[in-house]
């Protein structure tokens, strides 16, 4: 009997309403192929829900076309397809910009600056906030600049691969425009319309979560008190001593860069560009201009009654401001903005001859399908969500859990939870897109059941929030099948399997750090803006105290 109620599919299916993000999981761990598991876990879920007698045919061709339609109805809807746009956009944009010679200019321009081991590694560290839209990007353009400089210092290969990896991830998961953003935004909304709030503001919400990021900001405070203090433990500990005594930056004699070269080639500035930082800086300041009138005054035309009078009172003010923002559809926004940034760069690169408008469309579209995949992984997460949804699952998930699971423990577990799959995948993409449409629901539950009252429920379901994206994050930073981790061995030349081996102590150290001093605390009330201080100090004594000397030679 083919079921639509999701309370009853969940009083009827019971444990089985787990069966579909549990495939998606575990097929996950073994197949370490994202979109592959989620298309099979939807269409268990479809199969589930349309089970007709003991008609198996019948069920299986019922859930292939249930399967089809929740994919198009994703796609038809208009915030997704706005945030399908955005992203695929983003990347033509990119892509523009590095042919421009703009982010390598960037690059260049620190790298002159970087005249011993600790402010060359500094240097490193700041190009990954400069380039903060996207990990891929940072991985590919700050590795093949910054490798001839730390060579000649004698930095080891492991710890430029480190520093890339740990900005790359780290920073566009929580920039305020990036090519994650859609992802992310998209993924909280649809999570919040399973708890009946289907007017909220994704994009604010996203914002919330920025200081619950404990170990995103943990890593980058990190990355930089072991270049400042010049002082590394483990691992990589060996590897600077070897680097520092002997010259040798990696212990194989030949890294292959073929692969480089070929991931890189198309979006290459040609021979003949002069590199210029404006190139860089112009298309994104205009992109982030763009983006804020855009939350402004895209906001402003969504205000009503009171609401409206009072800004248009005050049309400047902080309160102003944040209500414009906050009424925002953030995919038409930031699409938008991609777009027209994407034609200035566009403007400028033909003006200055670089390439005429056919090289310019080439490289543009390029850079879209480069992000193909990351749509492809959209409207799965999507489709799995609406499964979820109609089954029950989290309506089943919260009586099961919300009573018995202990508040504080929750955003702990989740981080964990979420850290497991994303290393046994690779990908921090298809984990967020497992894990959210669950953790919202049953923290929402568990809040109303410990007597939480509103503000402070919706403090709790942010900072649950932020923990699936940050544990998607840092199991996808240990993982030797990561992408970004591959792209970082394979920019600085250096082993793949030496990177990860000297990464992830590092990597678990910051995890378990983030756990102890910021989700657990942060989860029995105490704020981000006290955990985070502190944890960065510890991160400090650590690295200080703990971490040894190695020998350099300037």
């Amino acid at each position: 009997m083919l079921m639509a109620d999701n309370k009853q599919n969940a009083e009827l299916f019971g444990a089985l309403t787990l069966l579909p993000p549990a495939v998606a999981i575990i097929l996950a761990f073994i197949t370490r192929n994202v979109i592959f598991s989620l298309f099979i876990g939807i269409f268990t879920g479809t199969f589930m829900v349309n089970v007709v007698d003991t008609n198996i045919f019948n069920a299986f061709v019922g859930g292939f076309v249930d399967m089809v339609r929740k994919m198009i109805g994703s796609m038809a809807d208009s915030w997704n397809a706005g945030i399908i746009l955005q992203v695929l956009t983003i990347g033509g944009l990119i892509a523009v910009i590095t042919k421009m010679g703009g982010p390598r200019a960037i690059a260049q321009k620190l790298a002159t600056k970087a005249k011993s081991p600790a402010s060359a590694q500094i240097y490193t560290w700041l190009m990954g906030f400069f380039i903060f839209f996207d990990d891929y990007a940072n991985s590919l353009i700050i590795g093949p600049i910054m490798r001839p400089v730390t060579d000649k210092l004698r930095i080891a290969r492991e710890k430029l691969a480190f520093v890339i990896d740990a900005t790359a991830a780290p920073i566009a998961g929580i920039a305020l425009i990036s090519t994650w953003i859609g992802y992310e935004i998209s993924l909280i909304k649809d999570a919040y319309s399973m708890i009946g709030q289907t007017n909220i503001n994704a994009y604010a919400i996203f914002v919330e979560t920025i200081p619950y990021r404990f170990y995103n900001i943990l890593m980058l405070a990190f990355v930089f008190f072991t270049a400042y203090f010049l002082r590394e433990f483990g691992p990589m500990h060996k590897a600077a001593v070897r680097a520092a005594s002997t010259g040798k930056v990696t212990k194989h004699k030949k890294q292959e860069e073929e692969h480089l070269n070929q991931e890189s080639s198309t979006m290459a500035p040609k021979k003949n560009v002069e590199y210029s930082i404006w190139n860089a800086i112009i298309p994104i300041v205009v992109l982030i201009i763009v983006s804020f009138l855009g939350f402004y005054f895209n906001g402003l035309h969504s205000l009503e009654g009171e609401a409206l009078k009072a800004v248009q009172a005050n049309p400047y003010s902080f309160a102003s401001i944040r209500d414009c923002f906050g009424g925002a559809d953030a995919s038409i926004v930031l699409f938008e903005a991609a777009l027209f940034a994407s034609i200035v760069a566009i403007a400028m690169g033909m003006q200055q001859k670089i390439f005429n408008l056919s090289e310019a469309l080439e490289t543009w579209v390029h850079g879209v399908k480069a992000l193909v995949i990351t749509a492809v992984i959209l409207i799965l997460a999507w489709s799995i969500s609406a499964v979820i949804k109609e089954l029950g699952t989290s309506v089943y998930l919260v009586s099961l859990l919300s009573d018995s699971t202990p508040q504080f423990i929750l955003p702990s577990v989740i981080f964990i939870f979420g850290s497991f799959i994303s290393f046994s995948t690779g990908t921090s993409y298809g984990t967020m897109g497992i894990l959210m449409p669950l953790t919202i629901p049953l923290a929402n539950a568990i809040g109303l059941n410990t007597g939480l009252e509103a503000t402070a429920l919706n403090d709790y379901i942010i900072l649950n929030i932020g923990a699936v994206l940050t544990g998607a994050i840092f199991g996808d930073h240990c993982s030797p099948i990561s992408d970004t981790s591959i792209l970082s061995s394979m920019g600085s030349s250096c082993d793949h399997m030496d990177h990860i081996s000297t990464q992830l102590p590092y990597a678990l150290f910051v995890g378990i750090i983030s756990i102890v001093f910021g989700y657990i605390p942060a989860a029995l009330g105490y704020s981000a803006s006290i955990l985070l201080p502190i944890a960065i100090v510890i991160l400090a004594i650590t690295v200080r105290f703990y971490g040894k000397p190695f020998l350099t030679k300037n």
